[in-house]
């Protein structure tokens, strides 16, 4: 099972499933597979992640999204 922090980076952006797959280029399928461990995040989907938070003035780093419990509360 693939182990992320999607969930967590989604709602410091404040984004809807919807939404965030939009900023990142893919479904919302796709964020919900993501979210349940159901889809491994790629590393080019991950570069979209930290490229869509930078927008935003958030700093995410894979090690935020590939290691489970690690996320920033801010930027």
């Amino acid at each position: 099972m693939a182990m992320n922090n999607i969930h967590q980076i989604r709602n410091l952006l404040g984004l809807t499933q919807a939404a965030f797959a939009e900023a990142i280029g893919v479904t919302q399928g796709n964020v919900s597979h993501y979210e349940q461990g159901r889809q491994e995040v790629s590393p080019g989907v991950a570069r979209r992640i930290i490229a869509a938070c930078a927008q935003r003035g958030i700093t995410v780093t894979f090690d935020d999204i590939y290691t489970v419990g690690q996320t920033r509360e801010s930027a």
